[in-house]
């Protein structure tokens, strides 16, 4: 029997108490079964890290690290990456789900149009809502001068295809995944958005939504291809 590649799932978390054991669920019951999944609690003052550590005891898949101060998302998903084992990278926001085929599908979905990467169309959870729309359909390098498309949470990647164009840019406090879209498709990487909604998008206390004025100025960044000064 041929062994199936290897995904690595990067899942970083700050004070996601509420909803984080839904989250880790959905990737314990994918169907596709040789994933890891590190997670990295950002020095969180609830119960994230007493949840993470539960599910560490009890499944040999799953690996949690700790720090002793908040970093932020950028440089935490860097430190998860240089310490992957996976093929592949796939992605979870700590509120988010995943639908059970989700990275099955990705997985063929790469594989069969030869991509380098791949996103999801996601559920807007209470909204009724799928998202994105049309730029679903559009050319993707002339999408990216306007809007991102991408649902970060949704991402899987060659690890091979990520390290090429240098990780995370720590940089870019926000926005980060923009900024990585970004240099991947200017890059020459395939990137692709499946049409079928795969995941489960929690819009409940939304970074992009809380912090509006710092997404909006990284984003022009990435739009300029500047790099921003650190406003955070």
């Amino acid at each position: 029997m041929i062994s199936k590649p290897k995904v690595t799932i990067l899942l970083s978390v700050y004070n996601g108490e509420k909803h984080l054991s839904d989250s880790i669920d959905s990737l314990l019951f994918q169907t596709y079964k040789n994933i890891e999944i590190l997670i990295i609690d950002d020095n969180s003052n609830d119960a994230t890290l007493d949840i993470c550590k539960k599910y560490e005891e009890s499944f040999n898949n799953i690996k949690v690290f700790n720090n002793s101060k908040n970093l932020g998302i950028t440089k935490n998903l860097n430190f998860l990456i240089e310490h992957s084992k996976g093929t592949y990278l796939a992605r979870q926001d700590a509120d988010d789900i995943s639908e059970i085929t989700r990275i099955e599908k990705q997985i063929n979905f790469i594989n069969k149009y030869k991509l380098d990467a791949c996103t999801t169309r996601a559920y807007v959870m209470k909204q009724n809502k799928v998202t994105p729309n049309k730029s679903v359909y559009m050319p993707k390098k002339l999408v990216m001068r306007f809007k991102n498309p991408f649902i970060h949470g949704s991402l899987m990647i060659k690890k091979t295809s990520i390290l090429e164009v240098g990780k995370y840019n720590e940089k870019f406090y926000y926005s980060q995944d923009y900024k990585l879209m970004y240099d991947l498709i200017e890059g020459g990487h395939k990137v692709k958005i499946m049409k079928e909604p795969l995941y489960f998008l929690n819009m409940e206390g939304n970074i992009s939504i809380e912090k509006k004025d710092e997404q909006k100025y990284y984003a022009e960044c990435v739009r300029r291809n500047t790099q921003p000064k650190n406003i955070k």
